[in-house]
């Protein structure tokens, strides 16, 4: 009986999300830390008023500058595998609630106050990092199960095959069709582009896509023609047919381009955020 609800929790434990892990412990930690912050803030009488060179400031960077550390350590602890309090989903849930705590405590150290110089320079880095990184909660909180319905039963790899095939059947249906239809045709087989950039693959139903003008081209065709051809009909339908599995692939490329997107925000501007940390903290103690 033992052994069986051992398992269990540990299956519930996989299953659960890092915003949620051990009954938002972090989400509490970093709460009482935030609101610590706040209280003395409030209490503690500073003259003529709070700045970040006042001891309590001084205080508060310290708390600052240490989460931002710790904060950036997420990375290497990515590559070490370990369980427990500590495992990786334990860290990420510290990683968020703590980043969250760390917005307040970096502005009670400014003191509100804020110019053209390298200090504000890292409080608006460190803001685009906390701002980048709650979208980033957001994407991975949403878009797998995203994919998931997108994709159904349908492996990304039988998508294509399933397109592939299409295409074969395309060919077959569009030998009778006259030359400027059967060239469009032969245009969405070879001229449609699945692997683009990660700006491009945000765009699941572009505009240039040569099935959808494919589409367009034979059904203006089948209205403005009184007796159109019979081979028009077959042949719009597997271009429907191949554009509706384009929309799927996309929406999936779309939603693996989202989880990867805000990287490129958050990253390069936590390397500039330590930079700028580091010049802050040297001006302020050399021209202390």
């Amino acid at each position: 009986m033992r052994a069986s609800q051992s398992v269990q929790r540990r299956a519930s434990a996989r299953h659960e999300s890092f915003l949620k892990h051990a009954g938002y412990r972090y989400a509490w930690a970093a709460g009482a830390l935030s609101a610590f912050a706040l209280l003395a803030y409030v209490i503690i009488d500073i003259e003529p008023r709070h700045h970040g060179g006042s001891w309590l400031g001084y205080t508060l960077g310290a708390i600052s500058a240490g989460l931002i550390l710790w904060l950036t350590l997420l990375g290497l602890r990515k590559r070490a595998i370990t369980g427990g309090g500590w495992s990786l989903k334990g860290w990420t849930s510290a990683h968020v609630y703590l980043g969250l705590s760390l917005s307040l405590i970096a502005t009670l150290h400014a003191g509100f106050q804020v110019g053209w110089n390298i200090h504000t320079l890292a409080y608006v880095l460190m803001m685009i990092v906390i701002l980048s990184g709650l979208f980033g909660v957001y994407v991975y909180a949403v878009i797998p199960r995203r994919m998931s319905d997108n994709r159904g039963e349908t492996s990304s790899k039988e998508m294509l095959e399933a397109i592939a095939a299409i295409d074969r059947e395309l060919r077959i249906a569009a030998q009778p069709l006259p030359d400027a239809f059967s060239a469009r045709i032969k245009d969405a087989i070879e001229k449609t582009e699945l692997v683009r950039g990660p700006l491009a693959r945000l765009n699941a139903q572009p505009r240039s896509c040569p099935t959808r003008h494919a589409i367009l081209a034979l059904r203006a065709e089948i209205e403005a023609d009184a007796d159109p051809d019979d081979s028009f009909g077959p042949v719009v339908s597997l271009l429907e047919r191949r554009r509706a599995l384009l929309l799927r692939v996309r929406r999936y490329a779309r939603y693996k381009a989202l989880l990867e997107l805000w990287l490129y925000v958050h990253v390069p501007c936590t390397f500039g955020l330590i930079a700028a940390l580091i010049a802050h903290i040297v001006s302020v103690f050399y021209f202390w």
